[in-house]
Order: structure tokens, then sequence, then C-alpha cells
């Protein structure tokens, strides 16, 4: 019987405690945004809701059939089937996303060249079917009609005068010189520095030094024996 007061006195302290800590509050302005009466803005570089990029002078789509983005997607919820005119060149037929697969990394809009697809700063798109989260081109690029996106522009490489080619062309030249001189330049260099093996060609040395070495050599006996004759004329 204790126990069952001491639980409901418990239980309506905690309810007037929260009472109090409502009616605290209950005349200031509201922090949390309204919603669906007021919506959030989210940042521009937000990863929400990915769409297709038209052309605005246009209407086309950006995409160019690339596949970048299908091979960068790491949980394959991009699936894009392509189709190839006379010349083989490459045109968009369906282009799918499926949002049950998708993570939301981003690594589809930062491999496109051609601001083709973007993560959109979107968040409205619950469903309670999950087939309906599967979306086709027509679908994706309709969610993008209205997000703004910055085109690159490429730039046409421009076509060298006469003397820029001849000016080049000498650079060239030069270049080739000075790399052909520097490489003569170590090649001497290491033939220099390399000591002599049993394969590399002796230089022979003069012979004037052996001629002059034997004949210093006979001289002094030649004396001797001029000596020894003599010693013997004296003896007889």
């Amino acid at each position: 019987m204790a126990g069952l007061v001491k639980e409901f006195a418990s239980g309506v302290y905690n309810l007037v405690l929260g009472m109090f800590t409502t009616g605290k509050h209950l005349g200031r302005h509201a922090i949390t945004i309204q919603y669906p009466k007021e919506k959030w803005t989210m940042p521009e570089r937000s990863r929400g809701m990915v769409v297709l990029l038209t052309d605005h002078e246009t209407g086309k789509l950006n995409c160019t059939a690339c596949l970048l983005c299908m091979k960068s997607c790491p949980s394959g919820a991009i699936n894009i089937e392509v189709i190839k005119d006379e010349k083989k060149k490459r045109h968009l037929k369906e282009f799918r996303l499926d949002f049950n697969l998708c993570c939301f990394c981003g690594l589809c809009e930062e491999v496109c060249n051609f601001a083709a697809i973007k993560l959109a700063p979107k968040y409205e798109f619950p469903e309670f079917d999950k087939s309906r989260l599967s979306w086709d081109k027509d679908k994706l690029a309709e969610m993008g009609l209205d997000v703004p996106y910055e085109k690159p522009e490429r730039r046409k490489p421009v076509a060298k005068t006469p003397a820029q080619k001849t000016a080049s062309e000498g650079d060239k030249k030069e270049a080739t010189s000075e790399k052909t001189t520097s490489a003569d330049k170590t090649s001497a260099d290491t033939a220099d520095s390399q000591p002599p093996t049993a394969d590399t060609p002796v230089e022979a040395k003069p012979e004037t030094d052996k001629d002059t070495t034997k004949a210093e050599d006979k001289a002094p006996a030649d004396e001797k024996k001029d000596d020894a004759g003599q010693e013997e004329d004296k003896g007889q």
C-alpha cells in the first residue's frame, strides 16, 4: 500500500513539473519552424533530392550519356540506357534513379562535367509505396526545372599563327639540343669517373724506358769485365 501511494505521488509531482515548464514558455515566440506552414530553406550545397538539370535556352537535358555518374555510384542507384546513331554518337534513352538505394554521397554530381545532375536543396519527397521512389528522367527533369546552376564553359582551342608555330618549333629544337648536349656531358663524366675493367683496353707504355734501363744494366756489367781483364794482365 505504501508503495502505491509513493508511485502516485511521484507521478503527480512529475506531471505538475512538466506543466510548470510548459507554462513558463507558453507566452514566448516559437523557435521551431511550424511545418508545413513554414518550410526550412536548405543551404545551396545541401545533399537533398537528386535531380536532372536542363538547359534554360534550349530546354534539353544537359546529360550527354557519358555514364560517369552510373559508374561512380557506390550503391548502384543510377541506371542509364544509351542509344547510338549512325555516327556512333551516344544519346540518352532512359535515366532512372532509385532513391531506395541512393546514399546521397554526391559523387554523381562531382564526376559530372556537363552540369547534368545535382543534389538539389529539396527534402520533400516522402512516399508510402517504395516503388514510387524510383524516378525516370522525366520526373527527375521536372523536379530540377527551378534549380539554379552554373553551366561550365568549354573554350575552343585557338589556332596558332605561322609565326607562333615557327617560334614553338624553334623552342622545341633548342630544348632537344640542350637535352642531347647534357646527355653527352653526363655520359662523358660517367666514363671518366668509372675505373678501368678487364674489357677496357689499357694504353701501352712507351718502350724507351725499357731500352734505357737495359742499357744502364749492361753498362756496369761491361765495366766489370774490363776491370777483371786488367787485373789478370797485372798478375801475369
